[in-house]
């Protein structure tokens, strides 16, 4: 007991990924301590935790669920369980939520198989930001309801600079004459939708490519006039290469896990709209 109570003063609130770190950061300040559990550079599709990071969520005062990825699918049962007192927190309330990639394309395929379940990665667009800052503003008063005025003050600030991304964004892809682009892993999806641009993922059920599809690729690459096929460093860059190479455009790696949510979006909104990168 008296080893658990060495740190009480410091108080903890553990996220899956950083993505998430940046909404909590900025709204928490210096009321809370944040835990990502998912390191930059792992896949939150595949990660287990270790046993010092299971530690560190048990220390947690909140667990701010990002909504259904594969980590926490697999793990927030257990966590659960295994802390009975922890408030968790879907960040993922409230929005508009699509099926997983998988589910939609390949209509041809008779016996195209996948996992189900919806696409996860709700922060790669403004409007989803928009939600999960509140979401994550509304955790913190429930956690902290003493310091309401001050993360509603950093929420605010927040939402300020959301709002101003979201005018550059907007004003960048409204006369984008080619609204189609090729990505490895489908994580852009709440982008492209909010935008009305077409993204086209290179994996099939997450492995890579038949060589059929790479040919169909090809060709709708070639047919649409695509100049950037985009990578993440989670997942290999090699098939990218070879369909960036055979229509001359440039393979270029982004993150969408990165944790700068609103400065990433516009570095990937400057990448489409580049005439020539």
């Amino acid at each position: 007991m008296a080893c658990g109570d060495k740190r009480a003063d410091e108080r903890i609130v553990s996220v899956t990924i950083e993505p998430q770190r940046y909404f909590a950061e900025k709204i928490a300040g210096d009321k809370f301590k944040i835990n990502c559990v998912v390191p930059a550079g792992q896949s939150p599709e595949t990660y287990d935790p270790t046993p010092q990071q299971m530690v560190q969520v048990g220390k947690s005062q909140g667990y701010l669920r990002i909504g259904s990825i594969g980590f926490e699918q697999a793990w927030m049962d257990n966590i659960r369980n295994n802390n009975p007192g922890l408030k968790v927190f879907d960040l993922s309330e409230g929005i508009d939520l699509l099926k997983s990639p998988e589910e939609e394309e390949e209509h041809d395929h008779h016996h195209h198989h996948h996992h189900g379940g919806v696409d996860p990665h709700t922060w790669s667009s403004i409007s989803g930001a928009k939600v999960i800052a509140k979401n994550t503003l509304d955790a913190f008063v429930s956690l902290d309801p003493e310091n309401k005025e001050y993360y509603q003050a950093n929420y605010e600030q927040l939402t300020k600079e959301i709002g101003e991304t979201e005018k550059t964004v907007s004003g960048l892809l409204h006369s984008l004459d080619n609204k189609t682009f090729i990505i490895y892993h489908p994580a852009l999806t709440y982008y492209a939708r909010a935008y009305g641009i077409e993204q086209v993922a290179i994996e099939q059920d997450g492995k890579e490519p038949s060589a059929k599809r790479l040919v169909r690729l090809i060709e709708q690459a070639r047919r649409d006039s695509i100049r950037v096929v985009f990578y993440q460093s989670q997942f290999p860059a090699s098939t990218v290469e070879v369909i960036a190479e055979d229509i001359g455009a440039q393979s270029v790696r982004i993150d969408p896990l990165a944790e700068d949510v609103v400065g990433n979006i516009s570095y990937i909104t400057d990448l489409i709209t580049a005439e020539r990168l």
